[in-house]
């Protein structure tokens, strides 16, 4: 505990090293910050005697690390599967099967070709879901599983400190569209859960009935930007102590003809139909649009001292992040970057990282034109001085998986720092004129040891976010 005398009618000024912030916080407290120190501005209330003394305890931040991963990607079922397909550098876009599409300017995606909820939901919700739920079911299922939470596992834990929050960037298109189509005869053959099941938050509440967790359960759904916004939110809810254990990620499934046609009709889909594997293409001056893709991620975030009263396996710290908003435009990136800057700087100054420490970032990169510059122009903005800086996107070979990327990219992170090996940047034949291939990494794996690595995802509406994740230690 320390102490700090004031005089009332002064603001004192105290500078403190990498504590928890949080604790700090009130309605008599300003907080600003100045690389790694965070100074706290006192203001007391009038009401304080003129010379009085504040006492401030310190107590440690609860640490969050990540204890189980699970998901549905093109390229994989499972966190192995999936990253070694990265590595060598397997595409897992294709022509789209799932619907007749010849009549589109789009034909390809990121698609899931097969899809088996066998042993994870029960047939009567398989039967009735829409596909994201049921992606996110199964991915969540998976993190849980791969967290050692067998059934005497369950059994040990408190499930009041145990919450899901799992968000979608599109939500139930497909239950929508049929409802669509079955008004077009009579309202009485819609079905009862149309409502539902085309709700974002639907998925996470059933992922918490079946697993009986009651603590905090919602979703978040900020586009493409949903993923990180629910991890970071998740992690919050654990830093401030409302929960031991959260599951928490992405999941999304609108490869159908409304999910592309109202794509195709933005214009921001790539129409390289003939070759899919050479279509998404980051930092390429031959991009022509992202890809869609689909899929789920979820991971276990876990408090520290409770993942290891329970010897849990420990993949990786999530160090904290940020949110920011471009407040510019619906679709479009700023043009000064802004908004990713300043997100970026939030992240590091909350987390207490410094810049000179991160040297991965698995890009948000979706292979348009504007963002992916204007992204590497924020990036080289914070990060310029390093030259030990990589940088990559997974989505040059599973496309944008939208409200999903953001989970599926961050175990792809996390696998990076498990194994020592960064994966290729795919199709980065030519590459642009603003990039500096110092920084990106090209088309081969690499050997990295990774000190702190940063994840963003933006999305539509200007939503920013970024996840700094680091080796357990």
């Amino acid at each position: 505990m320390s102490e700090v005398k004031m005089v009332a009618s002064a603001t004192a000024t105290v500078v403190v090293s990498q504590i928890d912030y949080r604790s700090l916080v009130s309605r008599h407290t300003n907080v600003s910050f100045n690389h790694r120190r965070l100074i706290l501005c006192y203001h007391p209330p009038r009401c304080a005697s003129m010379e009085s003394t504040l006492k401030i305890k310190h107590p440690t931040r609860r640490r969050v690390v990540v204890t189980g991963m699970g998901l549905l990607t093109p390229l994989g079922r499972n966190p192995n599967e999936y990253y070694n397909n990265l590595l060598e550098g397997v595409s897992g876009i294709s022509q789209i099967e799932s619907f007749d599409c010849s009549n589109y300017p789009t034909r390809i995606a990121g698609e899931i070709k097969t899809f088996c909820t066998d042993g994870w939901v029960a047939p009567k919700l398989a039967k009735r879901l829409d596909k994201f739920m049921l992606y996110m079911l199964v991915a969540g299922k998976k993190a849980v599983a791969d967290g050692g939470l067998t059934e005497g596992g369950m059994e040990k834990i408190d499930k009041t400190r145990c919450g899901v929050l799992i968000g979608s960037g599109m939500g139930g298109m497909k239950v929508v569209s049929d409802s669509i189509e079955a008004m077009k005869v009579s309202y009485r053959k819609m079905t009862p859960f149309c409502v539902p099941f085309s709700s974002t938050n639907m998925g996470s509440s059933l992922l918490a009935i079946d697993l009986g967790w009651m603590g905090p359960t919602y979703s978040i759904s900020t586009a493409c930007a949903t993923s990180n916004f629910c991890i970071l939110n998740a992690a919050n809810h654990i830093i401030d102590g409302d929960a031991d254990m959260m599951l928490c990620g992405g999941s999304e499934s609108s490869i159908l003809p409304i999910g592309i046609g109202g794509f195709v009709a933005c214009k921001a889909l790539s129409e390289r139909n003939n070759d899919p594997t050479k279509a998404s293409r980051p930092w390429d001056s031959d991009r022509d649009g992202f890809v869609m893709g689909e899929g789920a991620g979820v991971l276990l975030l876990e408090e520290l001292e409770h993942a290891k009263k329970r010897d849990a396996n420990i993949y990786a710290e999530l160090l904290g992040g940020s949110f920011s908003s471009d407040a510019h435009h619906m679709t479009m990136p700023h043009p000064e970057g802004s908004g990713v800057i300043l997100c970026v700087e939030k992240a590091l100054s909350q987390s207490g990282v410094a810049r000179e420490d991160v040297n991965y970032i698995n890009a948000h990169a979706t292979s348009t034109q504007a963002g992916d510059i204007k992204e590497y122009q924020a990036i080289v903005h914070c990060f310029g001085k390093n030259q030990e800086l990589r940088m990559n996107s997974t989505k040059s070979m599973i496309g944008h998986l939208m409200g999903a990327a953001g989970a599926v990219e961050a175990i792809a992170t996390i696998q990076a720092i498990r194994t020592g090996w960064v994966h290729p940047n795919l199709n980065l034949d030519h590459p642009d004129k603003d990039v500096d291939m110092n920084v990106l990494v090209g088309g081969k794996k690499e050997r990295f040891d990774i000190k702190v690595a940063l994840s963003n995802s933006f999305g539509f509406g200007g939503h920013n976010s970024s996840i700094l994740f680091a080796p357990f230690r």
